[in-house]
């Protein structure tokens, strides 16, 4: 098992695990496959210096590329709101 330190975040925020030079040279045409079908960057290291091997045809995703969806969140125009009618179900004994 590796090392906890060895792990890092890549651009996008994607937990990846770096491989050094010689596991890239072992195991280099399962990697590039692996990068194209997936479209995540792989991290090499070779001494104290890092590389990214990254799909070229795919633009890199935004910092908010991560973000969930709410379903809960009402997307238009926020007078529209305002000018609602309640009156079928408001009832003033609800406030109590």
């Amino acid at each position: 098992m590796r090392d906890a330190k060895a792990r890092t975040f890549d651009y996008n925020g994607v937990m990846t695990e770096p491989v050094t030079a010689s596991q890239m040279r072992q195991d280099i045409y399962r990697l590039i496959d692996r990068v194209l079908e997936t479209g995540e960057p792989l991290t090499i290291k070779r001494r104290d210096r890092t590389l990214r091997l990254v799909p070229d045809d795919q633009p890199p995703k935004g910092r908010l590329a991560g973000v969930r969806t709410n379903p809960d969140v009402i997307v238009g125009d926020p007078d529209d709101l305002v000018h609602l009618d309640w009156t079928d179900t408001w009832q003033p004994d609800d406030l109590r």
